[in-house]
């Protein structure tokens, strides 16, 4: 008995028949809470340890120094605070002590303006020597970080035996061409000029490689356009170079201003014995060692949190200049 097989031939205008596609079982209970969990959370843990020790070692002692400043507190005997409210704030400002504040003030500025623009010139010039091609243009650079990975210490120390009175490198050079020795440490402009070098001599280098990258980003088809105006290699930097790093430069300025109120390392040992005051009469005095002679040599851990927030206060104010004067650069485009 023979038997036929029919086979189902498509219509060609018939779309070809597709698999239903396979139902993938969705979590339910514990297994969707934890994975709604990890999408929600993960983010907020990656980025937790930094908020963490923000909050231990800046925030906490941010609200602290606060706290004391408000109050009266000996350095020996720190759980015992007195409230006198605003009177740390108003001695420093119009009391006694006011004196000692507004001469650190004058002397964080001088020393702000002798170390922040020589620094910065310098540092301009020698980007704008790096970024042409010079031999051996990759040991200058590396060269120009040394000073900057040096420590404070002991570039201080080294400072100090060349401007030392007796036998000291600059003295000698002025004795070369007829001038005297020279005090340092006991003058006030001349000592301020001695602390302002060694803050140059650390910072200028590591300006220098901010300003380098910066004009390395700077179109090349700009100095192409001013070659074909004829302008020279001084014109090029003046119209070109300049108006293209105003941002750069004035980070740099905001930032070395920055440094220069916290300055405390090289006065402090280049003044020796008398470095916890800025001096033997104050001389080079800045804010940061006016906290530290009134907080740790004086044991007045409330008048010292008090400088502490005048400072921040400070900074505040240079931030927002920054901002403004940045919004008005970029305004200016």
């Amino acid at each position: 008995m023979a038997t036929s097989t029919r086979t189902h031939r498509r219509d060609p205008a018939e779309p070809p028949a597709t698999n239903p596609p396979e139902r993938r079982a969705t979590p339910t209970g514990l297994r969707a809470r934890l994975r709604r969990w990890d999408h929600a959370g993960s983010p907020y843990m990656f980025v937790a340890p930094f908020f963490v020790v923000f909050a231990v070692f800046g925030l906490f002692p941010l609200v602290y120094t606060g706290w004391l400043s408000l109050h009266q507190v000996s350095l020996y005997n720190v759980d015992q605070a007195d409230w006198v409210g605003l009177q740390n704030y108003t001695d420093l400002l119009f009391g006694p002590p006011s004196e000692l504040f507004w001469h650190a003030l004058r002397n964080t500025v001088t020393l702000g303006v002798l170390s922040t623009v020589p620094q910065l010139l310098i540092a301009l010039g020698l980007a704008h020597l790096l970024n042409y091609r010079l031999p051996a243009r990759g040991f200058f650079r590396t060269a120009l970080l040394a000073p900057y990975a040096t420590s404070v210490a002991a570039a201080t120390l080294v400072f100090a035996l060349i401007f030392s009175p007796e036998g000291g490198m600059a003295n000698w050079l002025l004795g070369l061409v007829g001038i005297g020795p020279v005090h340092w440490e006991s003058g006030g402009w001349t000592s301020q000029f001695a602390v302002s070098t060694i803050v140059i001599w650390r910072w200028t280098g590591y300006n220098a490689l901010i300003y380098l990258a910066a004009m390395q980003a700077v179109p090349r088809e700009l100095y192409e356009a001013a070659a074909i105006d004829g302008a020279n290699r001084w014109q090029q930097f003046r119209n070109v170079t300049i108006p293209e790093l105003r941002p750069t430069i004035l980070f740099t300025v905001v930032v070395s201003f920055i440094g220069a109120t916290q300055l405390f390392g090289e006065p402090y040992l280049f003044g020796g014995q008398s470095g916890h005051q800025g001096g033997t009469n104050h001389q080079y005095e800045t804010l940061g060692i006016l906290m530290y002679d009134q907080g740790f040599h004086y044991s007045m851990l409330g008048r010292a949190s008090a400088i502490a927030w005048l400072m921040f206060g400070l900074l505040l104010l240079v931030g927002l200049a920054n901002t403004l004067i940045a919004r008005r650069l970029r305004s200016a485009k």
